[in-house]
């Protein structure tokens, strides 16, 4: 298992068993007795990160931001992990009992590039983000593809989008997504948008990824 991945084993076991959120001090003093050596970066650097658990092959829990919220990178993966576990809305938390046969991918997320054309987008490669633009947003281009979503307006934008807009994400590589178009189809679903009426922005961003 990774470092990062043990991280995310570290935080959840400690919140869960003995209802504690860990500190990086305490992580890294922790793993290290474990003859586990967080990488320098994880300690310096900033990322958008998720962490994914799962038990049994099944989903158990996702969550994550795109942007980085925190100090650190190790920061970003303690509170991911705990809140997958806990705060996912799909699952309850996760018991105790359970703890011993989860699996956890952590993945760090690349900076979210603007995409003006649907051939920009590759579902195994790029995750993408899907977010509502404003009513008065000018119109862009117009792509038109043979997917079950027949029709999207892809609007230009060089910088974000102010005031309230709904938004869904999707990670790269997903079992069962194979095309662009379930790829976006699944996105807006998780955004609660509807790509017919409203108009949208993409961004896609790759990732780094670690189990």
């Amino acid at each position: 298992m990774s470092p990062h991945a043990l991280l995310a084993k570290a935080a959840v076991e400690a919140a869960i068993s003995q209802h504690h959120l860990l500190s990086v001090e305490e992580a890294t003093k922790l793993l290290s007795q474990q003859g586990v050596k967080l990488p320098p970066k994880l300690l310096r650097e900033r990322s958008g990160t998720f962490v994914t658990i799962e038990r049994k092959g099944e989903l158990r829990g996702c969550i994550g931001t795109y942007l980085p919220l925190r100090r650190m990178i190790a920061e970003e993966i303690i509170a991911n992990a705990v809140a997958a576990a806990t705060k996912d809305y799909r699952f309850p938390p996760i018991q105790e009992d359970k703890l011993p046969s989860l699996s956890y991918t952590v993945y760090l997320l690349g900076e979210p590039e603007l995409v003006g054309d649907l051939a920009e987008l590759d579902p195994q490669k790029y995750g993408i983000i899907v977010r509502t633009a404003p009513i008065s947003a000018p119109s862009g281009t117009d792509v038109v593809f043979d997917g079950h979503l027949p029709y999207y307006k892809v609007t230009r934008f060089l910088s974000v989008a102010q005031g309230s807009y709904k938004s869904g994400l999707l990670l790269p590589g997903l079992t069962g997504v194979s095309t662009v178009e379930e790829q976006i189809a699944i996105t807006c679903q998780k955004g609660g948008i509807d790509p017919h009426r409203e108009k949208i922005i993409l961004y896609r961003f790759t990732t780094r990824r670690f189990s």
